[in-house]
């Protein structure tokens, strides 16, 4: 079979496992018989055992049977679905490809955001990350004239707000972020580097917001309020991994948040963003400073 089919094969068997909670090995085939891929052929025990082993290989996703429960199925880890992982990226894109290509009729009914793949420079930086190499990166930052060389070990890349950057460490120890998109060119180096056995990209980013990491500002707690659906938008999609809701008010329409996180200059961003729906109530050096973010837009506004 081939690979595109596999992989097919065990999106739905995750996505089946996944929405029923728990489910027998009957009741997988009941739905397995109801889809196209099936051709009306049975899940063998053997195809399933494989799949399941394919699926822990390659999204680390392990599907556990309880035998105690009717020896029904579930996911045994299923915190990794909620993290930002590769495996659970890939999973995700993967799901949405198979349900798109099978509405191929409805292509002109469904709007996408363009992703900049950068391939050829995107391959090169992963060549080198997995050979171990150092690259040169010909860069040429926004509102520079001329274009500069940078050395550097590449240690992880990074997708934020539709863009790729390249994490790399120069060899006096210091981290800088780079974008795909002002790279003019990479070339891999003879050069070999050792990575920081105790480096964790998710660590490394895990007080920020973006990719900002330069600028100095240090992890503080803040308190946001949000005002009217808003806080339905950030139940939803947080806007970091240490947000929890802290106290909400029917009455008066909001509800307040609670981060530990670096205030960097796209975090605030962001805040600056979202206008009169969101309210910043600590600290209030913040506070202070994105109120006068706002006044000093406004006075564009105001001069002709």
């Amino acid at each position: 079979m081939k690979t595109p089919a596999l992989f097919k094969e065990y999106i739905w068997l995750v996505n089946t496992i996944h929405s029923a909670k728990r489910i027998s090995f009957a009741e997988i085939n009941e739905k397995w018989l109801r889809t196209e891929m099936s051709e009306g052929i049975s899940l063998s025990r053997t195809t399933f055992n494989r799949h399941k082993d394919a699926i822990e290989d390659i999204f680390g996703i392990y599907i556990d049977c309880d035998r105690k429960d009717d020896y029904r199925y579930f996911i045994g880890n299923e915190e990794v679905l909620h993290e930002d992982s590769v495996q659970n990226w890939m999973l995700s894109t993967l799901t949405v490809n198979n349900l798109i290509s099978e509405s191929m009729s409805l292509q002109n009914r469904i709007v996408l955001e363009n992703i900049p793949s950068n391939g050829e420079l995107l391959e090169r930086v992963l060549r080198a990350m997995n050979e171990g190499k150092k690259v040169t990166v010909r860069y040429r930052r926004y509102q520079a004239t001329e274009s500069r060389l940078f050395s550097l070990a590449p240690y992880c890349i990074k997708l934020f707000r539709q863009r790729w950057y390249l994490l790399g460490r120069f060899g006096d120890g210091g981290f800088a972020i780079f974008s795909f998109d002002r790279m003019e060119d990479i070339v891999i180096s003879e050069e070999s580097f050792k990575m920081d056995p105790d480096f964790d990209a998710s660590e490394f980013f895990g007080e920020c917001y973006g990719v900002v990491i330069g600028d100095g500002s240090q992890p503080v707690r803040v308190v946001i309020r949000a005002f009217g659906v808003e806080r339905y938008y950030l139940r939803d999609l947080p806007l970091h991994h240490t947000q929890k809701e802290i106290q909400a008010s029917d009455e008066q329409d909001y509800a307040d948040f609670e981060l530990f996180i670096r205030p960097t200059t796209d975090f605030k961003g962001q805040l600056l963003s979202r206008g009169a729906c969101l309210k910043i109530m600590e600290p209030q050096w913040l506070a202070d400073e994105i109120r006068q973010w706002h006044e000093d837009s406004a006075k564009i506004y105001q001069e002709k």
